[in-house]
This record gives C-alpha cells, structure tokens and sequence, in this order.
C-alpha cells in the first residue's frame, strides 16, 4: 500500500451529502512552508526564463512543443517537479508542482498539456507505486527530459468506461506478460517509457513499456483541432513481451492505479487553466483600456465592466478550490478523490466560459490567426472532455455522495450503491417513503467574522444539499443510477458549496495575517459566494421543480427522427 491508498480521514464532499461541514479540512486555507515557498518560487522564476523564449505560434505550426524546450526544462529539473532529489527530480509536492504548472498553462495550453501528460499522469503511477529498483531505473531520465512518459488508457471502444478495457495481457509461465490490443488518442504515444494499462485472467494490471519494445508500433499522429503541438497517437500492441519487473504494484491493483493517477493528475490541469485565465484577463484589460470607442475607453462601459469582474471572481475562485484540492493531497491522510474530479470540472467550464468573454471583449482581432485568444480557442475546448469527460466527473462525485449518505440513514441501510468509479453505482430495492426532518445548518468553524453571512448561507445550502439527496434517494431508489440530470445538479450544488468553502477559508486566512489587499480580497470573496450561492439554489431548486419529462420525450423524438424533423 502507497500513501496515496492510506488516507484516514473521509472525503470533504462526501460529508457534505450528510449534511456536515467538516471545517477542519479546509481551515485554515492550506500554506507552504517558507523553505518549500521559496522553492517552488525558483522553480517558477526559472519556469518563466524558459517560457520567455518559447513561442507557441511556432510550436504549433511545427508541430511540436519543441525538443530544445524539452531539454532546457529537463535541464532545470522541470520535467521532474515531484520526483524525488535522490532521482534527480525537484521534490516538490502537489501545490508546489502545480503552482509550477502555472506558469505553463500561462503562456500555453499546449505546452501545459506536454507537461502535464509527462508528469501528472505518464511520470505520476511510477512516483506513486514504482517500487526502488523501478524508481531508480525509469525516474531519473524521466526527471532530466532524456525521456518522456505516456499514461496509456485509453481505447478505441473504451473511453469513459475505463473499467472495460479490451487490452490483454497473458502472464507467461516466467512471470512475463505478453500484450496485445489497440490504445488510442494517447498524448506522447510515442515517446519513451509508457503506462499501460490491460486486463488479464488475474484482473487489471499496469505495465511500463518502453519504446522500442519487439511488437510496439504508433501511428499515424492524430491531426487535431487544436493542442497541435502534442503528439496524440494510436498506439498497437501485437504480442508486445513485457518483462515480470516492469509490472507496477499487483495484478489486479491496474484499474486503482489508473483511477488513482488520474485523481492527482486533475489537479495541475485546475491550476494550469487559471494560469491560462489569468492571460485571457491581462489580455482583455489591457484591450479594453487602451481601445476606444465614443470617446472613451472600452473599460468604461458596463458590460465590459461586467465581463472584467466576473473573470476576476472566477479565476479567484478556482485558484482557490485548486490549492485548497492540492492542499488536501499534500496533507497525505485525506480523501481527495471528489475534490479533484470537482475542481477538474469547474475549472475547466470556466476557463471555457472565460475564454468566450475574453473574445468578446477583443471582438473581430480575437478571431484572426495569430492572436493569442485565437489559438486559446483551439486549444481550450478539450479541457472538459481530456482526464475525464465532465459528466462522466459529475455522476462520479453525485453517485459516491449519495452512496456515502444511503450509508448513513438506518431505514435506507438496503440501498446499495456499488463502486461508482467502476460502474458509476447500482442501487438495489427501493425504499418509500420522504425525508422525516429538517437538518439543522451547521455553520463553518474558524471563518472570520467579516464573512459571516457568506459563512451563513453555506450552512443553509449544506442542509439543503442533505436534504434533497436522500430525497433523490428515496424517490428514485435503484433508479437513480438512471437518473443524470439529478447527478448532474447534485454534483454542481456541491461543487459550488466547495468552491465558496475554498474561498471563504482564503480569504480568512489572507484578513486574520491582514495581509495587503485583504480588504479587496474580502469583497472579492463576498462576491464570488453570493454568485455561487445563486446557482447552488437553482440547481436544488431544479431537483424538485424541473422539465426533465419534457426533455426525456423530446430526446427520444429527436433521436427516432433522426435530427430536427419539424416542417417549415
């Protein structure tokens, strides 16, 4: 068992379906000592020396992020942000390395991608479950940029049902294994040491394959929308001999090790989209301020203004959830599977969302080739889909929150909900019957008293939140796995009370230290929550008073249609 397996205390999100906050998860708003403060402020300064250089207009019309950009971040351990120092790496943990990815995601999606491929997910299941000897062999090239990593998973017919994996891999009387099978859309497929991921008679297995494995072939490169720059690749398995040595943990631990990957891995990508944000804002400051229109500047206008404000809000909200997220990793004894699948989603919506009114705000310039919102719009749009289709994220949180509370309520103990990241839950009878009681709101503990109120009405969507999932529950009973669109406004109530509880816990820290600007940041927090807690409240109001019959009935007339069959 890794660190990652052993954590003692339960999940945020899961108490919150039970109608608690536990604020001594998420306060005092997590912080970095000064020594790894100051570490992973070199790292980011030495981060922004290489990216001076780098253009992304001409990665992508070459094709690549570039072998010389490889090998000057390999040169500064870049390529290595959490390996271990005795690997070469730079030690840094989960905040520290995503703070670094930052810094990529910053000046390109493209190259963040590369990045993130290589580390947060290629480099990432030997870190994690890697014993000495696969350590010391595979992680000191990955650390330096000699080689590059590849999270292979994913299959022409298994994509979000990652449990399903039509791979084989036999083991041999010597232990071997011996790999057959189709991977696809796999970024840097076709580099060095790659992750893959097969079943077998013994279960699921993961195993390192390196390049230039007899039977291992790629290709040909998947011309994409956007992210050019990265090598999305077939890659074919035909009687591929993979030594006994190269299996990572067991066999069988192969899906955990995936699902485990992938749940550290969302993390940098939350953080390297509000680098991303943060661009689109500069960008549309600076054009707002300096382009005029009726005499004046574009900035004063209240529509603008109104763009300006809510990107401002939202990059400090998923700056918020993704530290706090990242905080709880680094803590190393708490659930965090949630977190991260909910601060993937958020942040990866709103970049989207960001990135229109940053356009918006550019009018006709955004939309010619070689402005930088132009190829961020190529780039951007795979960001809900990569590491987890966001639905797929949405049913995942709403289904074990709602396994978590069926747990909980003594009358409703024959409901089962099965693993829902293998099978996305299967709930067995159903139980009558309605929601006996009101839960009295609990209050978040430690919130400075400047934010009382926001802290307030968070207790308030937390008992709404209890109450509307067992009613979900007792409603739907074993049918509820059916039911999405109820997933759907469970998952976002709660990614939105986790995102104010980011906030408010920031915020809080930032006044108690009285830190410069902490009065603005006050302002910002009050916003942001009462933004969210709007939303909150629609998407619980939804759950009892929706169109969802309405909806269900037209799909299905759509689909026998064929398309829009209604006559002019």
């Amino acid at each position: 068992m890794t660190s990652v397996d052993r954590t003692v205390r339960p999940s945020f999100t899961k108490s919150l379906f039970a109608g608690r906050i536990a604020s001594e998860l998420v306060l005092p708003y997590p912080h970095m000592a000064p020594e790894e403060a100051a570490r992973v402020e070199a790292a980011a300064a030495s981060a922004r020396e290489v990216l001076a250089g780098y253009d992304p207009l001409r990665a992508e019309r070459e094709g690549w992020v570039g072998d010389d950009t490889i090998r000057e971040l390999g040169d500064r351990r870049l390529t290595g942000l959490f390996v271990a120092e005795e690997y070469g790496g730079l030690g840094l943990g989960q905040s520290a390395y995503c703070r670094v990815m930052e810094e990529f995601g910053r000046v390109d999606g493209t190259l963040a991608t590369v990045m993130g491929v290589h580390q947060s997910i290629g480099t990432k299941p030997l870190h994690l479950y890697g014993t000495d000897d696969q350590k010391a062999r595979w992680l000191p090239d990955l650390a330096s940029g000699r080689k590059l990593a590849a999270f292979v998973l994913t299959e022409p017919n298994v994509g979000s049902d990652a449990y399903a994996l039509e791979t084989r891999a036999e083991r041999q009387a010597d232990g071997s294994w011996v790999l057959n099978g189709e991977k696809r859309w796999i970024g840097n497929g076709d580099k060095d040491v790659l992750t893959v991921f097969a079943r077998s008679e013994l279960g699921h297995v993961a195993l390192v394959v390196e390049k230039g494995a007899e039977g291992l072939s790629t290709g040909p490169r998947f011309e994409t929308h956007g992210l050019k720059a990265n090598h999305l690749q077939r890659v074919h398995f035909t009687d591929v001999r993979v030594p006994a040595e190269n299996l990572l943990g067991e066999p069988g631990d192969g899906f955990r090790i995936a699902m485990n990957t992938l749940n550290n891995g969302r993390m940098s990508m939350g953080t390297a989209i509000s680098g991303g944000m943060k661009r689109f804002l500069q960008l549309s400051v600076e054009h707002t301020e300096s382009r005029r229109q009726f005499g004046r500047p574009l900035a004063d206008f209240e529509m603008v203004g109104d763009k300006l404000a809510w990107m401002t809000e939202q990059i400090y909200g998923v700056e918020s959830m993704s530290y706090l997220t990242t905080g709880l990793v680094d803590r190393g004894d708490t659930d965090f599977a949630l977190e991260s699948a909910m601060t993937k989603v958020v942040a990866s919506d709103t970049g989207w969302f960001a990135l229109n009114r940053a356009v918006q705000l550019h009018g006709g310039e955004a939309y010619m080739e070689g402005h930088p919102l132009s190829k961020a719009l190529r780039d951007f749009r795979i960001f809900p889909i990569f590491e987890g289709a966001n639905d797929v994220m949405r049913a995942f949180v709403a289904l074990n929150g709602l396994k978590a509370l069926s747990e909980e309520l003594p009358d409703v103990a024959s409901l089962r909900i099965g693993e829902p990241a293998r099978a996305l839950g299967v709930l067995a009878p159903y139980v009558a019957g309605r929601v006996q009681r009101r839960i009295s709101p609990e209050r978040p503990v430690g919130v400075h008293p400047s934010l009382a109120r926001s802290a307030a009405a968070v207790g308030e969507q937390v008992s709404q939140l209890r109450e509307r999932a067992e009613a979900a529950l007792r409603r739907h009973g074993r049918h509820v796995q059916e039911k999405q669109l109820v997933q759907k406004r469970l998952a976002d109530a709660a990614s939105g009370v986790y995102a104010q509880m980011a906030v408010l816990s920031r915020a809080t820290t930032s006044l108690q230290e009285a830190r410069a600007g902490s009065a603005d940041e006050r302002h910002l927090a009050v916003g942001f929550c009462k933004r969210s807690a709007r939303e909150v409240a629609r998407q619980l109001r939804a759950l009892e008073v929706n169109d969802d019959r309405h909806v269900t009935a037209l799909a299905e007339s759509t689909r026998a249609s064929g398309g829009y069959a209604v006559a002019l």
